[in-house]
């Protein structure tokens, strides 16, 4: 039967409008998740919680290799120094939201506590983490030849990335937050694009989609800025060349050969893409085994998982945009860069996985020395704690010293010079 133009019309505007009011609920229904989520007296319980929230997939594993336990706990040291003064440690992990400090040299587990009602079997909400995970993927995929070179364009893999921000850009540039791509990553501004991006997610889009939508802001390999979308755009070309999907891969190569204690959890997308940039949930002894894995240089028990030599080029920054220190004028960040891995500000050796709200896997091979630390920051948005990461690193290397050194000065502070300090501390 035809109908008029004006009935057409009239059903044209109809379905518009509908689509309008369902697009306008859906993004209410996301924005109402996200702010959820990120609501600060929420956070300790939604991050170790956030696979009860969101769509994700599991990864297995099979027979647990086990850390050693020392026969008498060693406590870590009580103050640390950072910009000329001295503090407390147990200040700093109560003021980052800690939820779990766990400390092993070599194979042995040396402290473990948590808090805030954190256990040992929870997998807490990894954030940036999870992108350590995912360079050791894409290591493993390179050297079973699936990727010729890092110098090739990510187009050459992903050719739905053609006309988008990452047209034409090497591979490395993305692996070293260098892609030029414009982001912003404000977690305190719900409307920066890392938080759009979130909602995207919450909405059950694609991320793959969000990613090819972006526009390029520099000429990549000249900038050290931290886009997290690039490391989904990496994911994407992992999943291209190998045929399965990075929660497959990681069960397959990583989870299932290392003997990890407890299944992860890692978030998807509504087209079922694992969220590469953020989304994987892990316990924090499983955390403590990646940071095993790079500190014996890929080598676990005598089999090779990670290329030695990507976890090398992986912890080493390549470019002098991507060096660690304050007067920097190629980076956003005083922290130096490799492939999806940190350096510390004031270096000597080590190097370290982070995440938003202060999730860390802090690896010291001077020392032997793995830390890890879960956490609820919630000041973590607040401007006026922005030289928190720094000094919680700063921290960590002194605990690293401390408990894998033995012939390390501990400071000789006394029980007197530290209530003398917390005095100070509570009088402020």
């Amino acid at each position: 039967m035809a109908i008029s133009v004006k009935t057409a019309i009239k059903i044209t505007i109809a379905a518009v409008v509908a689509y309008g009011l369902y697009a306008a609920v859906s993004f209410g229904i996301g924005f109402k998740e996200l702010a959820n989520f990120y609501d600060v007296e929420k956070i300790t319980e939604n991050f170790r919680m956030a696979g009860g929230s969101f769509p994700h997939t599991t990864i297995k594993t099979a027979e647990p290799w086990s850390f050693k336990h020392a026969s008498e706990e060693v406590e870590p040291p009580l103050v640390y120094q950072y910009d000329g003064q001295v503090h407390l440690l147990d200040e700093l992990l109560k003021r980052t939201g800690t939820t779990g400090l766990l400390v092993v040299k070599d194979d042995t587990i040396l402290y473990e506590k948590y808090y805030q009602g954190e256990s040992e079997t929870d997998r807490h909400s990894m954030f940036s983490v999870t992108k350590s995970f995912v360079s050791a993927l894409l290591g493993i995929a390179i050297n079973d030849g699936l990727i010729e070179s890092i110098e090739d364009p990510i187009t050459k893999y992903v050719p739905e990335l053609i006309g988008s921000g990452y047209d034409g850009t090497k591979i490395r540039d993305i692996l070293t937050m260098s892609s030029g791509v414009r982001f912003t990553e404000d977690y305190s501004d719900l409307w920066s694009d890392v938080n759009r991006m979130s909602m995207a997610i919450a909405n059950k889009g694609s991320l793959d989609e969000f990613a090819s939508s972006l526009k390029r802001e520099r000429e990549p390999g000249t900038y050290n800025n931290y886009v997290s979308v690039d490391t989904h755009v990496l994911g994407m070309m992992l999943v291209k060349v190998t045929g399965k999907s990075l929660s497959t891969l990681l069960e397959e190569q990583i989870w299932k050969p290392m003997g990890m204690e407890h299944e992860a959890i890692w978030m998807i997308d509504g087209e079922g893409m694992e969220v590469a940039m953020g989304g994987l949930q892990v316990s924090l002894r499983d955390m403590a085994r990646l940071g095993r894995l790079y500190l014996n240089g890929g080598n676990w028990n005598g089999k090779q998982i990670v290329p030695a030599q990507w976890v090398k080029d992986s912890i080493t920054p390549s470019a002098p945009h991507l060096m660690p220190g304050y007067n920097n004028p190629g980076s956003a960040t005083p922290f130096g860069y490799g492939f999806q891995w940190w350096v510390p500000s004031s270096p000597h050796g080590d190097f370290m996985a982070f995440g938003i709200y202060h999730q860390t896997i802090y690896v010291d091979p001077t020392t032997g020395i793995v830390i890890v630390k879960t956490s609820a920051h919630k000041g973590f948005t607040d401007p006026a704690n922005k030289t928190d990461k720094d000094e919680s690193i700063y921290a960590l290397q002194t605990i690293s010293l401390a408990m894998g050194d033995e012939d390390w000065n501990k400071q000789g502070v006394t029980m007197e010079d530290v209530q003398a300090i917390r005095k100070a501390v509570e009088g402020q």
